[in-house]
């Protein structure tokens, strides 16, 4: 997917540099949610609320940026086929460090830029305009923590939004299967293919309805990724005049033109504190920051201890993947920046989605090789309050939450010769749980025998849309 580059005067002063020919690559819509892949060299982050008039120092609450769950610096890339047993978008650990090196001058960007918060609930009015457009009859309905319209019990048509804020969408379309006649034996077998997939610019007509009843009526639309005979309409949004990552709509059509699936975000961003900025240069070397810190070859001047390569051999590189150097550590893989755009990346603040002012680096590993994109923060580092590492306590690891209101019950292992208690830390955007063991007196000998255990938590309010974190790993825990 191409990503559209602001004019001049939306990035602000900026030094020329010569024409490149860029196509960035746009995340990969996840149908669980629509979402996109990226590297930010620092992790996620909370803006709070202010008016966003000029950002000098002292004006604008500290960016305290969430801890991301594998650690401060999260790798991906888009066009990128992780290795077996590696999460998509997610880097393979045992990989090198990358340096960044630029193709030409970096523009300079603007002086400042405003977070967008993901805030409040969405209404059943707007859920209904997107159920209209996508052809499902009926009216919202509450299901738990979602509003649902359609069919939900065997084939149809399906459409799920949270209710808290982003709102996040999935829609699903099923074929209807051919009862079976009595007294016949038959059986309903997956629906044979449906032939060609549509045009480019057939899916993008399908879709547009779809994104107009999102709100995203002014995405940059591509059309280019297939899925057997489906093809599928990604759309990346403008907000406040900058392009986006990791914010992705993406709209599946089918071979007969009818929208069959998607995904994404239906409540509107709500603009948060504005914060100055650094330019694109500045960006690229804390970018080169973060990456050494992954792994440092240095110590190692030769490059790789391998024997010397026999006549005709291939000699290997310091980039071979399988080269690792002496001191374990392997060397640094060298990659292109072929250009920079001033935009917004998703990143989380006080466990909200959050998009923060990033540059969007379009990098290339290799002449000819694909393009990715690869993101980082570009807010001032003054004013970026670093995450809380969490340090070893003993504690015990939540695995998993329920909630009923106030009451919130936490699911952990545990042993049998230990009493534990849970409790929680409360702010805006997240709860923080701590489950602390303590043995039991008298118990000179234990059985090492773990069981899963429950224990309740009253919260001072109501869970709501807030993340729970698990105080021991720093980690977001899932939903029962």
């Amino acid at each position: 997917m191409s990503t559209e580059r602001p004019d001049n005067d939306v990035t602000g002063p900026r030094r020329r540099r010569p024409p490149l020919a860029v196509a960035s690559v746009a995340a990969a819509v996840l149908l669980a949610g629509g979402g996109g892949a990226y590297w930010a060299s620092t992790a996620s982050g909370d803006g709070g609320r202010a008016d966003s008039g000029a950002a000098a120092k002292g004006e604008a609450p500290p960016l305290a940026l969430d801890a991301a769950a594998d650690g401060p610096d999260r790798a991906a890339s888009s066009s990128d086929t992780p290795p077996p047993g590696i999460a998509p978008g997610e880097p393979d650990p045992g990989g090198p460090p990358v340096t960044y090196r630029a193709d030409g001058d970096l523009p300079d960007g603007p002086d400042e830029a405003a977070v967008h918060h993901a805030k409040g609930t969405v209404a059943s009015a707007d859920v209904a305009r997107l159920a209209k457009a996508l052809g499902i009859p009926g009216s919202p309905r509450t299901e738990g923590a979602s509003w649902v319209v359609g069919d939900d019990d065997g084939p149809g048509a399906l459409l799920k939004v949270a209710k808290q804020a982003p709102g996040t969408w999935t829609f699903a379309r099923t074929t209807p299967t051919t009862p079976c006649e009595p007294g016949k034996m038959c059986a309903n077998g997956p629906a044979e293919p449906g032939g060609d997939p549509v045009s480019e610019k057939a899916a993008k007509a399908a879709a547009v309805p779809v994104l107009k009843a999102a709100g995203q009526d002014d995405a940059a639309l591509n059309a280019g990724q297939l899925m057997g005979d489906v093809r599928v309409v990604n759309a990346d949004p403008k907000i406040d005049g900058l392009p986006t990552y990791g914010w992705s709509t993406g709209v599946q059509v089918g071979p007969d033109g009818k929208v069959t699936g998607g995904s994404g975000h239906l409540k509107a961003l709500e603009k948060g504190a504005t914060y100055p900025t650094v330019g694109a240069e500045e960006a690229l070397k804390q970018l080169n920051a973060a990456s050494r810190g992954k792994g440092d070859a240095s110590g190692d001047i030769g490059g790789c201890a391998t024997p010397v390569p026999l006549e005709g051999e291939r000699k290997k590189s310091p980039s071979d993947p399988q080269c690792v150097p002496s001191n374990g550590k392997r060397a640094p893989v060298t990659q292109t920046v072929e250009d920079a755009v001033f935009g917004l990346a998703l990143n989380h603040v006080d466990g909200r989605p959050t998009l923060v002012p990033s540059w969007l680096f379009t990098v290339r590993q290799a002449p000819g090789g694909p393009e990715h994109t690869v993101t980082q923060v570009a807010v001032d580092p003054e004013f970026i309050e670093k995450p809380e590492t969490p340090t070893p306590s003993g504690d015990r690891k939540v695995t998993s939450y329920g909630a009923d209101g106030r009451t919130l019950e936490v699911t952990f292992w545990g042993g049998v010769c230990s009493t534990y208690t849970a409790s929680a830390q409360e702010s805006a955007g997240q709860v923080r749980i701590s489950v602390t063991e303590k043995p039991q007196e008298g118990k000179k000998a234990c059985i090492m025998i773990a069981k899963e255990l429950t224990r309740t938590v009253t919260l001072e309010k109501p869970l709501g849309d807030r993340t729970v974190i698990d105080a021991a790993s720093g980690g977001a825990v899932p939903r029962g």
